[in-house]
């Protein structure tokens, strides 16, 4: 039986949590005068007040949660939390709408990167910190990080650690507390993220720039503090940290765990994911730079290389940096770069897509079919690094890969019917739903979300909550018999 009562009261918990986390930009704006420390008072006290008002009226309703309570619970943290995420920009910004100001702040938590604002070289840097860190806490996770806290309060967190954790094997245990999973996992997302701010502070960046693209980089979200994302520093050296870091972020988070547990690269070698998502991903900047080159693009090999490596990780990770307007590139390139999106990153890493576990299981369930067709009493298991996966996880993920593409059609055919173009409907889709960022045409790397209606923003601010909560987290709690007793 569903414990609609015991949710709220966790999630009332999950608010206050969320209200202290605006004491950053709170604490930067007092630092840096930027006149904007009344706003996050004011956001603060609104969040603290509604947490603390929704754990009195569940007071006495703490239960044991159940599979079917942590689903509910994650599909409200994900909704609820960027509702008041909105606060401190509807404050500074009355003239945002709210629908405006909650794709914002869902594209910062789900690390899509996706932004309906311009002129962020205006802005006060508290704003520009608080679009970050809504992306480096929606990086590992919300709930993740409440599984840390929420132990201590006496609220058991397992089942909502496999209903947020992405991957199709989420029952896979790294320690044999949650808790301490969880907290493993955010030692090493923290220690990494301060490598790359240190790494962007040595390759040229100022402070606060490394600590914004610290924060966004590590949660593969493409917030930046300029308009001109990278290219406002045209620097190859900048790019060169920002490729290495993507990359690391990309990476499942639990094989960073058990490397830096073990103090070896083993887990990265017998990882199923890691080697063919760096094999595709960096023979595909390879294989654009050529395209590119051969296109009369750019002038030399390497000048193509530079440009074609930083934009081709950049998307195939889901982060959605740009150091240039590559939707002036021949479609091929940035159509081949929105396909690797869609798969490239690893199951419990940061980015968005399918994963590159579930591309690899239908992969090989498509050649065991062929097998069937030619040998059908053939018995031809489907084997990841040696071993066999059960049949009913091949099942799951493709139910997985029906809804997903089911999804891209229903969505871009909705952003098409109230009158945008075929291919921004389509690439807005593909990069919201996979939570990379810009797309194409109208919504390219050059321009912003803002040229949407409230209708089609809305679409695409329920794909961004699609992706990020793999589908199905999202799906089943919209579905009647979840309802049930």
């Amino acid at each position: 039986m569903l414990q609609l009562f015991a949710v709220l009261n966790v999630l009332s918990v999950v608010i206050l949590v969320f209200a202290l986390a605006m004491a950053v930009p709170l604490i930067a704006s007092l630092a840096l005068a930027d006149g904007t420390l009344g706003v996050y008072e004011q956001a603060m006290l609104i969040t603290a007040a509604a947490g603390m008002l929704l754990r009195l009226a569940t007071k006495g309703r703490r239960r044991e949660l159940q599979v079917r309570d942590g689903f509910l619970l994650v599909a409200l943290v994900w909704t609820v939390i960027p509702a008041f995420a909105t606060l401190p920009l509807l404050i500074y910004m009355p003239g945002l709408s709210f629908t405006d100001a909650y794709f914002e702040t869902v594209s910062g938590l789900t690390t899509t990167g996706a932004t309906v604002l311009s002129s962020l070289d205006k802005l006060p840097a508290s704003i520009i910190l608080w679009r970050a860190l809504l992306i480096w806490l929606g990086g590992m996770g919300v709930i993740v990080l409440a599984v840390a806290i929420l132990p201590l309060l006496g609220v058991g967190g397992s089942q909502l650690f496999r209903a947020e954790t992405p991957g199709p094997m989420k029952d896979t245990k790294l320690t044999p507390r949650i808790a301490e999973t969880a907290k493993g996992l955010w030692l090493v997302y923290f220690a990494i993220t301060m490598a790359c701010l240190l790494a962007y502070r040595w390759a040229g960046m100022t402070w606060f720039d490394a600590v914004i693209h610290g924060f966004t980089t590590m949660g593969l979200g493409g917030f930046s503090s300029h308009d001109a994302s990278y290219a406002f520093w045209d620097s190859p050296r900048i790019e060169a940290v920002a490729i290495v870091f993507m990359l690391v972020a990309g990476m499942n988070f639990g094989t960073h765990f058990l490397a830096w547990r073990k103090l070896a690269l083993a887990p990265y070698r017998s990882d199923p994911e890691t080697i063919p998502f760096l094999a595709v991903t960096l023979l595909s900047c390879l294989a654009i730079a050529a395209y590119l080159q051969g296109q009369q693009v750019y002038p030399d090999y390497l000048t193509a290389l530079r440009f074609a490596a930083f934009n081709v990780v950049s998307i195939a990770t889901t982060t959605g940096y740009a150091n240039t307007d590559y939707n002036l590139w021949p479609m091929f390139a940035p159509l081949w770069m929105l396909f690797l999106c869609s798969f490239c990153t690893c199951a419990g890493s940061t980015g968005g897509g399918m994963k590159m576990i579930r591309a690899q299981i239908l992969l090989r369930q498509l050649f065991r079919e062929l097998l069937r067709i030619i040998h059908p009493r053939l018995y031809q298991p489907v084997k990841i690094s040696g071993q066999a996966v059960e049949n009913k996880v091949v099942f799951a993920v493709l139910g997985f890969a029906f809804v997903y593409v089911s999804c891209i059609i229903l969505m871009t055919l909705a952003l098409t019917a109230s009158g945008l173009d075929v291919l921004s409907a389509f690439s807005a889709v593909v990069a919201c739903i996979n939570n990379t960022g810009p797309g194409l045409n109208q919504v390219g790397p050059a321009t912003t979300f803002a040229v949407l209606s409230d209708f089609q923003t809305w679409v695409c601010t329920f794909a961004m909550l699609l992706g990020r909560l793999e589908l199905f987290t999202l799906l089943v709690v919209l579905t009647p018999a979840f309802w049930r007793k």
